[in-house]
């Protein structure tokens, strides 16, 4: 996994902090939320992507180089701060892409409103619980190694290493603020809000829900359980892809929203 090696292309301010975020490409606004890894300038599939609209894709606050408001602390705060940033930049008809975190921040944004948005697609979201509270949907990232990590997120784990050796002091610091802004918005309760899968029905825009299928994270049952509490969910899988399939399969990532987008 790459990292984050170059400076956002552009930056916007939102209720007072300062963004940092890619704009790239023209028409169709694509609003891209990250997961909790962050965002890498140089994926791939912000290119595939923008071949089908203007991408853009913010770091979340407190995550890169943005800043985070201090009354911002969980995902339903960020919800509505994305609300605000697609009312500052005037979006409309907009593709929301979300994976893992990203994608339950766009679930949370689409409960609240939709006015702005035309279609939803969630890359192996989180965020809702499906189990009895005595069972764990997905397990604990903060309690387990990198490398443990990295063996369960990824169909090939090759592709998550990171020498941290080899890293600027930059860079190792967006690392560091990446897990410490993800520990803050998803450790208690860990990796849900216990209240959003009862909301879910309100998401009323078609959702596509992308999964990949050697996610070892999150199990598949978990995907087609939230993909069932949305109105207009449309469950799909990508092989060869773990937690992230963004990053590992992007162009059957980019290819499969963008398909989507078109869908009437």
């Amino acid at each position: 996994m790459n990292a984050i090696a170059e400076a956002p292309t552009s930056a916007i301010v939102v209720s007072g902090a300062r963004i940092e975020l890619i704009d790239r490409g023209r028409g169709r606004p694509i609003l891209f939320l990250h997961p909790h890894i962050g965002l890498d300038p140089s994926a791939p599939v912000l290119t595939m992507l923008a071949e089908g609209g203007r991408v853009i894709a913010p770091s979340h606050p407190g995550f890169g180089h943005s800043e985070r408001p201090a009354g911002i602390t969980t995902v339903d705060d960020l919800a509505y701060f994305y609300l605000d940033m697609m009312d500052e930049l005037d979006l409309r008809d907009t593709i929301v892409v979300g994976v893992s975190l990203g994608a339950w921040i766009a679930a949370a944004i689409a409960v609240k409103s939709t006015a702005r948005m035309a279609r939803l697609v969630l890359g192996n979201p989180v965020g809702i619980k499906v189990s009895d509270r005595e069972a764990r949907d997905i397990l604990d990232i903060f309690a387990m190694l990198e490398s443990e990590f990295i063996e369960k997120a990824f169909a090939d784990p090759t592709v998550g290493k990171r020498d941290y050796r080899a890293m600027t002091d930059g860079e190792v610091t967006v690392a560091a603020r990446n897990r410490e802004a993800a520990a803050l918005y998803t450790w208690s309760p860990y990796m849900h809000d216990p209240k959003l899968k009862g909301w879910l029905h309100r998401v009323r825009i078609p959702t596509l829900v992308l999964w990949g299928t050697a996610d070892r994270l999150v199990r598949e049952g978990y995907g087609r359980a939230f993909c069932a509490a949305l109105p207009g969910g449309l469950f799909e899988t990508i092989a060869g892809a773990g937690h992230f399939p963004h990053i590992e399969q992007p162009k059957a990532f980019a290819a499969r929203a963008l398909a989507f987008s078109e869908v009437r």
